[in-house]
């Protein structure tokens, strides 16, 4: 499928800028973030202090490795509003996390937050080969969940007509997709599995679909079900990049032109990857953990934020900013199994290559005893019902131990086994091990 080259009209000056002219951006603005946070938010002051250092004391972007980290505890200590670096009534949307753990973490936004936060998006849309007139279904849920109406004021930013349908309701999904016609879905990757697996149950081929580019995020996902989602609908898929802490959907984005990984949209957001046991930065193209300073927020200045994703930063390609590498896990949500580290997406890669298997599955983690125990969940895709489940869970089960070098019980299930998540994120792993 040929993809849609952007014009140089299409592109903002500051994509086009050179190295330097970003880094002397980057200095201003991270100064007054400094400055902002440290005068009006008093747990960086605190933070500051403590550390000893001041912002009077960045004079260059390498200075910024003098200053404390934000972690989501930080976050979670001063809710719900405590971070705001703004009176509450300058605050015109709130969004939160899920709270799947202890309290959510509360995130505000200025009528200029917003409007940013609408631009950066707008820009990610068209770089992911969007353009005015286009009609974008966006299937993010809506709510506190900042990718449902993250997408779509970023959709009507740039000219789009959006169609606001948020998750879940799978048979009207892909009714309206039908009757509607558009030529983008904004959805998390393991919700448009769901919605490609609903055609086929309609007895519909999703490759005839008038979609042509799928932008996915939200949750972490591996070039095994990009190219799985793009064989079984015929569209190019495309990675967005972004966190409510630090914004929300938007930080960075892929190119169509390159589909290389995510272009991080640094004239607003600072990266570092650094070490994620020692803090130290470590230089582009390491892999470590990644963190963002945020250079225009005025709601919540957000300085250091440690997002536990691991990654590496890239070299320019399509634009004049860095890109980020496919995220390889989460420093957080790493497994230990037995003395062996082991990332969701490590599993997933390996499902995807077997062609009987759909890429839906789960990680049920027990302890029998004092060892620990992994059974993966998988199933069939539908055109496989026939095949032979006992061989492929062998199959499977070598792999894992060859490629990844942990020992695990494999079953494989009937399609449509696995319970599906229709808003949000899926649910990949299960842990039952006593706290």
């Amino acid at each position: 499928m040929p993809v849609k080259q952007p014009a140089p009209g299409d592109l903002e000056p500051i994509e086009r800028a050179s190295r330097d002219e970003i880094a002397a951006l980057q200095l201003e603005r991270l100064k007054a973030t400094l400055r902002r946070a440290y005068e009006c938010v008093p747990h960086y002051r605190r933070t500051f202090d403590a550390r000893g250092v001041h912002p009077d004391d960045l004079k260059s972007l390498e200075d910024l490795a003098k200053f404390p980290f934000t972690t989501k505890k930080d976050l979670r200590d001063h809710y719900p509003f405590g971070l705001f670096a703004v009176p509450r009534d300058q605050i015109v949307r709130i969004h939160a996390s899920s709270g799947t753990t202890g309290k959510p973490t509360v995130v505000g936004y200025t009528k200029n937050d917003i409007d940013t936060w609408a631009h950066l998006m707008a820009r990610s849309i068209r770089a992911a080969g969007g353009r005015p007139g286009d009609m974008v279904h966006v299937a993010y849920g809506y709510g506190l969940f900042t990718g449902g109406l993250g997408a779509h004021y970023g959709a009507e930013r740039l000219g789009c007509t959006v169609v606001p349908m948020s998750g879940g309701q799978t048979e009207k999904q892909v009714q309206l997709i039908q009757d509607f016609k558009p030529d983008i879905i904004m959805v998390t990757p393991s919700y448009m599995q769901v919605i490609i697996e609903e055609f086929v149950r309609q007895g519909l081929d999703p490759r005839e679909m008038s979609i042509k580019v799928g932008i996915f995020g939200a949750e972490p996902w591996t070039e095994a079900m990009r190219g799985e989602i793009e064989a079984k609908a015929g569209i190019d898929a495309v990675d967005i990049y972004g966190l409510s802490e630090v914004m929300g959907p938007g930080v960075a984005n892929e190119c169509i032109e390159t589909k290389d990984g995510p272009v991080i949209w640094e004239d607003h957001f600072y990266p570092e990857i650094i070490d994620p046991e020692t803090g130290e930065v470590l230089p582009d193209g390491s892999e470590g953990e990644l963190v963002f300073t945020s250079l225009t927020k005025e709601a919540l200045p957000i300085i250091r934020y440690r997002t536990r994703d691991l990654t590496r930063l890239l070299p320019p390609t399509a634009r004049s900013f860095r890109r980020m590498g496919k995220i390889v896990g989460r420093s957080d949500d790493m497994l230990i199994i037995r003395g062996v580290n082991v990332f969701p997406t490590q599993i997933e890669e390996l499902i995807l290559q077997l062609g009987p298997l759909s890429g839906q599955y789960q990680l049920v983690i027990t302890r029998e005893g004092h060892l620990d125990e992994l059974l993966v969940r998988c199933e069939l895709d539908p055109r496989h019902t026939s095949a032979n489940r006992d061989e492929i869970a062998r199959q499977l089960q070598h792999r894992i131990k060859t490629m990844v070098g942990v020992s695990t019980r494999v079953s494989v299930e009937p399609p449509e086994s696995i319970e599906r998540t229709l808003v949000g994120k899926a649910r990949r792993v299960i842990d039952k091990r006593p706290r």
